[in-house]
Order: C-alpha cells, then sequence, then structure tokens
C-alpha cells in the first residue's frame, strides 16, 4: 500500500497547520525532509527543521510525531507534521512529501485505512464524520458515544443472540428429523421478540436523532410589517436583519442557525406576503413560497393589533405555529380570538422563552436531549428497520409452522443488515458513497 498526505487541520491562513502522512513510506519520506531526522522516535515529539529536498535551506521549524504501526490511528507508521499555519509553507511541504513518494489523499482516506486495518468499524468511522460536522453540545455527545463504540457494542449484543437462534435452528435442520420442541421453540420466540424490540427502540430513536445531526428549517413569514424581521433578530439575538417601518423592507429570504436546546435550527426571515405590482418584490415573494415548501415548521406571525387582516394568509394545510407578535400593544385580555396562537413581543422579548418552547414542542421532540443512545443516521436508520421487518417476517413464520428453512432466510438477512450498519458485510459501492462525504485529511 502507498504512502498518503495530506492536510488535517483546516486550509486558510492559521498559527499551526496539522500535515499527516500514513503508510509504508511515511517514516522515510520525513527523515528525507527533516535536518535531524536521526532523533525521530515513536511516540515522541520531536523539533526539527524541515529542509529543501536536496538542500540545506531551511523551510520552517517544525514538530515531528511519529505513530509506529500498528500502534497507530490507521494501523500503518503514522507521521504528524506541525508546522506554521502559512498556505506556503504547507504547500511546500506538500508538495514535498508528494516529490519524496507520497501521493495526496482523498476524502477520509485516512479514516478508511483505519477500518481496513480494524482499528475501527463502520459505525465508528461514520460517528468520526459526524463529530467533525456537530452543530451542537447535544449531536457533540451522541457522536463521541458513537465513536467510543457504544452503538457497536449494542449491535454486537444483538448479533451475538441473533446468531445462537440461528446455530439452534440450523442444527434443528441438519440433526433432527421432527420440529422443534415446544419449550425450544418458545425460548425462540422470545429471544427474537426481545431483539425485535431492541431493534426497534434503536431505529425509533432517529426521530429525535435526526434532529440532532441535521436540524430542523424553520420559515418565518405572514405579511408585510407583522415583525418578522424583529422576530427573527430577537431568536438569533443579533440584528441580522434590516428592520424598518416601511412595508417590504424585506425583499429576499435571510437564513442562521441557531441552537434551540441542543436542536440545530435554520431560522428563514422571509419577504411579506401580499400582492404587488413590484417586480423585486414578487420575487421575494416567490422565494418566501419555497421557503415554506422546504420549511419542517413554519411560524405564522400575526400582527396581534390588527389580526383580521393576515386571517388571509393563514394556510391550515402547513405544518404551522400562528405567532401574535406585537402583544405589547394591546390589552391581556383582549386575547378571546387566537387563543391557540403564541403571544410575542419582539420588540421586547416578552413570550420568546414560551415560543422556542413551542417549536420544540410542537414537534414533539421533548427528548431531544434525552441521555439515551440516539440513532443519528440515515443509513442506520434503513438497515434497523428492515432488519426489524425480517425479524417479524421470521416469528410470523414460526407462528404459522412453517419450516425451520423459511424461517432462517429471513433471520440471515436480518443479521445481514445489522452486519451492514457496523461495516462486517458492506459492499465497496457503500463503502465509497460513506467516504465521499468526509473531509479530505481525515
Amino acid at each position: 500500500m502507498n504512502t498518503i498526505v495530506a492536510l488535517s487541520t483546516p486550509p486558510g491562513r492559521g498559527a499551526i497547520a496539522v500535515i499527516r502522512l500514513s503508510g509504508p513510506q511515511a517514516l522515510r519520506i520525513t527523515k528525507e525532509l527533516c535536518t535531524d531526522s536521526d532523533n525521530v522516535k515513536p511516540r515522541r515529539a520531536t523539533l526539527t527543521k524541515i529542509r529543501f529536498p536536496g538542500s540545506e535551506q531551511v523551510l520552517d521549524e517544525v514538530l515531528i510525531t511519529f505513530f509506529e504501526g500498528p500502534e497507530s490511528v490507521t494501523g500503518e507508521d503514522v507521521v504528524e507534521i506541525s508546522c506554521h499555519g502559512s498556505p506556503v509553507i504547507v504547500r511546500k511541504i506538500l508538495d514535498f512529501a508528494i516529490s519524496l513518494g507520497a501521493r495526496l489523499a482523498g476524502p477520509g482516506e485516512f479514516t478508511l485505512r483505519a477500518l481496513t486495518n480494524r482499528k475501527i468499524n463502520l459505525v465508528q468511522a461514520e460517528a468520526i464524520r459526524d463529530l467533525i460536522a456537530a452543530q451542537t453540545d447535544a449531536a457533540v455527545k451522541q457522536a463521541a458515544r458513537q465513536v467510543g463504540g457504544e452503538l457497536s457494542h449494542v449491535l454486537g449484543s444483538v448479533e451475538e443472540k441473533l446468531i445462537k437462534v440461528i446455530v439452534l435452528l440450523e442444527s434443528a435442520v441438519e440433526f433432527v428429523e421432527d420440529d422443534l420442541p415446544p419449550a425450544e421453540l418458545g425460548s425462540v420466540m422470545t429471544t427474537l421478540a426481545s431483539l425485535t424490540e431492541r431493534i426497534g427502540d434503536l431505529a425509533d430513536s432517529y426521530s429525535a436523532g435526526r434532529l440532532l445531526q441535521s436540524g430542523i428549517k424553520v420559515a418565518i413569514v405572514g405579511s408585510p410589517n407583522v415583525g418578522k424581521s424583529s422576530l427573527f433578530n430577537r431568536l438569533v439575538s443579533r440584528d441580522r436583519a434590516i428592520v424598518t417601518d416601511v412595508p417590504g423592507t424585506t425583499r429576499d429570504t435571510l437564513s442562521e442557525t441557531i441552537d434551540l436546546e441542543g436542536v440545530p435550527v435554520l431560522l428563514t426571515d422571509t419577504a411579506g406576503l401580499r400582492e404587488t405590482t413590484d417586480t423585486i418584490e414578487t420575487l421575494g415573494i416567490q422565494r418566501t413560497q419555497r421557503a415554506i415548501i422546504d420549511a419542517d415548521l413554519v411560524l405564522q406571525v400575526i400582527d396581534a393589533t390588527n389580526p383580521g387582516n393576515d386571517r388571509e394568509n393563514w394556510n391550515d394545510d402547513i405544518t404551522s405555529l400562528r405567532i401574535l407578535n406585537k402583544c405589547d400593544l394591546i390589552a391581556a385580555d383582549c386575547f378571546s380570538i387566537d387563543s391557540d396562537s403564541v403571544r410575542v413581543s419582539a420588540l421586547t422579548g416578552e413570550g420568546l422563552e414560551s415560543l422556542r418552547a413551542a417549536i420544540l414542542g410542537f414537534l414533539n421532540r421533548g427528548d431531544v436531549d434525552n441521555e439515551g443512545l440516539l440513532v443519528t443516521n440515515a443509513r442506520h436508520y434503513d438497515l434497523l428497520t428492515s432488519s426489524r421487518s425480517e425479524l417479524d417476517e421470521a416469528m410470523s413464520a414460526l407462528k404459522a409452522g412453517l419450516s425451520e428453512e423459511l424461517v432462517l432466510v429471513s433471520l440471515h438477512n436480518a443479521l445481514k443488515y445489522l452486519g451492514e450498519i457496523t461495516g462486517e458485510t458492506t459492499t465497496e459501492d457503500i463503502l465509497s458513497e460513506v467516504f465521499s462525504t468526509f473531509c479530505i485529511g481525515k
């Protein structure tokens, strides 16, 4: 296998940049670059200088850390070069390494080599990607749990029990002429029911886990001058959108991500909905309609001082919350209508906490900060659902008194789907798709 090299820190200018090499020639290439190569030892940080190849001219003073395989992150010899974060220096060191026999790594190739050398499984590899992409504390916690192997451990336990059932039924097919005794059949059914429930619990957790991973899209819509932009600024905690008394100030959509109790929420401020002959405003309203279609939840903002004017913009066919804004301008006993609306004042901040709670409560995501293990990956969810379906078919076949051979087909399929989650039975096409989403240098 050849030696790969890549920048492992974000590109651009910074105090420090880390360049990583992995492969059989990693140490040789490093020693050819260094002026003090004899001092590079395993698991020691060595301060040295990088020189131009074939020259004594120094490019940079760097810190070299060498990890000898197989006791390294990839299972191969790994060298990490910490240099000054000038893009010119980084580019030179990469070019020098390539000229000495390395090649530039592809997306996620270091992690792929760790998977190939059984340092991690596919669940952990995907969790590393999720950990890097995490936008909230809750998402970091869930990704860290999966990097630590928690989901792998749960799936391993399920697979182990499922294999025992398969072995029992295979033995019955091969060596027992009669059907399984009722006691053994009952034990098999109990085990399969337990496994189905465990897999089902994991699959069902995806509804909450998906929010931690990808977040939700929330569009703020309504007529002009109902306070959409003011409410948007309140929710993002800064003056992100321009606010004036002139109707139609907002001509385009404006988006910002906030952290709402561990859930990434992409808020979108939109142009006011009304009839207009203004070409630019019309384009903005068209974008508002697209934002409504794309949103998981729509906040339909209504002017509390004149709610009747906004009734024509109410849409009962979309997932929405009705927000009565400008409540600071009317008496508290004037809410005989729209009692199911959330009452806020974008000017004073009154009702903002109730609005935040309503967003999460309306989406029935009160468990997003659950301390339990959550499935956050759509691929895992699909495979868990397929595995649960196969187990259901196996139990139905057993109850119907069908032959063990038919039951075993479903059980083997269920085991195969679980193996695809951890990478035990994953095809090259799936691996290519998974690792194409990684960043270079990881």
